[in-house]
């Protein structure tokens, strides 16, 4: 399968640097072909543009443009592998900049047709969706809020994909009072888990 790996840390030393060491390793090991993108590293700007803002629905095109390796990218994948932290409940600013500049409409989406309905999907190449973040908060205290991360990722990008799109999410709870052992057992299922994701 073609699977594009997006990760977004500052911190090449971090612990979400060894989750994506593990992931890419079990992918390669299965057999799948992959791209990286590694946001910090190719230091992407997030920040959506007044002149893109303009052009966002006037001529798409233009932002395309302007992220066409990207574009391409998501287009060239069969699945895609998203590794990052929760911050403040969500996904960091860099991740979430990515996909307001790359998941434009005539990419990811089609805009709604009229009032009440929702956008359509184009992305209907992406069979397969993995999450893997971390978080500070216990898993009982994301429930109570509607864990607004996971719903993102898990539900509100979901009907972009493909019908039978296949969705899994790995999360580390209580990141800062784990154990090391707590860490590598994580790791172990980041990679037994992706090893088992047939091509």
């Amino acid at each position: 399968m073609r699977l594009l790996v997006v990760f977004c840390h500052p911190d090449a030393d971090s612990f979400g640097a060894a989750i994506r060491r593990a992931a890419v390793e079990a992918l390669r090991s299965a057999g799948h072909e992959l791209r990286e993108i590694d946001l910090y590293a190719e230091g992407f700007d997030p920040v959506l543009s007044a002149d893109e803002k303009r052009t966002y629905l006037a001529d798409t095109a233009a932002n395309i443009r302007g992220v066409q390796s990207h574009v391409e990218s998501l287009r060239w994948a069969e699945g895609w592998v998203a590794i990052y932290p929760t911050w403040f409940y969500g996904a960091p600013a860099m991740l979430k900049g990515w996909l307001e500049r790359v998941w434009l409409p005539g990419v990811a989406f089609r805009i709604a047709s009229a009032k009440k309905r929702t956008i359509g999907g184009e992305l209907g190449n992406i069979r397969l969706f993995v999450g893997i973040t971390t978080s500070g908060s216990p898993w009982w205290w994301l429930k109570v809020i509607g864990d607004p991360g996971r719903s993102l990722f898990m539900k509100g990008l979901r009907p972009l994909y493909a019908r039978h799109c296949r969705m899994q999410w790995l999360q580390l709870y209580d990141m800062n009072h784990v154990s090391a052992a707590e860490r590598e057992a994580f790791l172990a299922r980041v990679t037994r888990d992706l090893r088992a994701i047939p091509r």
